[in-house]
C-alpha cells in the first residue's frame, strides 16, 4: 500500500462535475482510502457546498481547490492520467486497463519523490472532452461487462473514483515501468512547451499546410507523448526559443 506521503501526491481532479451528490461521493471515497487532494475544474461555481453525501469527508471538501481550466489544475503534476469509458471514441492516447494502470501510478510515485500525479474524471454525462484529454500522458479505463442493448456502459462518477482509488492502494508487487530515472516534466512546463511549439509551427507556415492535424489539442498530445523529463523539457524550450529568434531576425 502506498505511504501517506505518496497518497498526498495524488490529486483527484473532477472536470465539469455538476451534481453535488457525485462530488460528495467522490470526496467520501477519497477519505475512505486515505486521499486528501481534491481539485475541481468548472467554469461555474462548483456545488461543493451542496455535497451532502460526503459522510466523514468534510475535511476533503474543506481543502478542495477550484480551477477554471484543466491546464491550471494539473500545472504542478508530472503525470496526468485521464479516465474514459471508451465507447466509440477515437482515442489519441495509450489506453491502459485499471489493473495495469494502478501499478504504473504507484511506480511513478516511488521512483520520484517529488512526482505529483493527477487522475482526471470527466462530467457525469459526457466524460472528458478531447481537449481535456490532450492534457493527459495516458488514459485508464475500468473494464465492464457488456450488456445487450447498452452501447456505452459507464460508471457513476462517485463509483468510478472509488474503484480507481481502491486499486491504487491495493497491496501487490510493483514493477517499475518507468525506464527514465530523471524527474518527469510538470504540466506547467509542458503547456509552455506546447505553446512555444505552436508558435514555431505558425511562424514556419507548417500549420497553414497542415491545419487539420496540428490544432492546439493535437500539439499538446504530441508533446505529452514525448514523455520528457524536466531537464529535456527545458532543453527543448531553449531550442524552440532559438528557432523563433532566428525566424524573427
Amino acid at each position: 500500500m502506498p505511504s501517506d506521503l505518496e497518497l498526498d501526491r495524488v490529486c483527484v481532479v473532477l472536470v465539469r462535475a455538476r451534481n453535488p451528490s457525485n462530488i460528495g461521493a467522490a470526496a467520501r471515497a477519497m477519505h475512505d482510502f486515505g486521499f486528501g487532494r481534491l481539485r475541481v475544474v468548472n467554469q461555474f461555481s462548483p456545488p461543493i457546498e451542496g455535497a451532502r453525501s460526503a459522510v466523514d469527508a468534510s475535511e476533503v471538501l474543506a481543502h478542495a481547490t477550484t480551477y477554471s481550466s484543466v491546464a491550471e489544475a494539473v500545472a504542478d503534476c508530472t503525470l496526468v492520467v485521464g479516465t474514459t469509458a471508451v465507447g466509440e471514441r477515437n482515442l489519441q492516447h495509450e489506453l491502459v486497463p485499471l489493473s495495469e494502470a494502478a501499478p504504473r501510478v504507484r511506480a511513478e510515485l516511488r521512483r520520484d519523490g517529488s512526482a505529483r500525479v493527477a487522475v482526471l474524471f470527466g462530467s457525469e454525462k459526457t466524460g472528458l472532452s478531447n481537449d481535456e484529454l490532450s492534457h493527459c500522458n495516458w488514459l485508464l479505463t475500468i473494464p465492464m461487462e457488456q450488456h445487450e442493448g447498452v452501447r456505452h456502459p459507464s460508471m457513476n462518477l462517485g463509483q468510478a473514483v472509488a474503484v480507481c482509488l481502491y486499486e491504487l492502494v491495493r497491496d501487490e508487487l510493483v514493477t517499475d515501468h518507468v525506464a527514465n530515472p530523471a524527474q518527469a516534466a510538470a504540466g506547467e512546463i509542458l503547456e509552455r512547451l506546447s505553446a512555444r511549439l505552436s508558435e514555431v509551427l505558425e511562424a514556419t507556415e507548417y500549420t497553414r499546410r497542415h491545419p487539420v492535424t496540428l490544432d492546439p489539442a493535437e500539439v499538446r498530445r504530441l508533446v505529452r507523448r514525448m514523455s520528457l523529463n524536466a531537464d529535456d523539457a527545458k532543453i527543448w524550450m531553449g531550442v524552440l526559443r532559438q528557432v523563433m529568434w532566428k525566424l524573427e531576425g
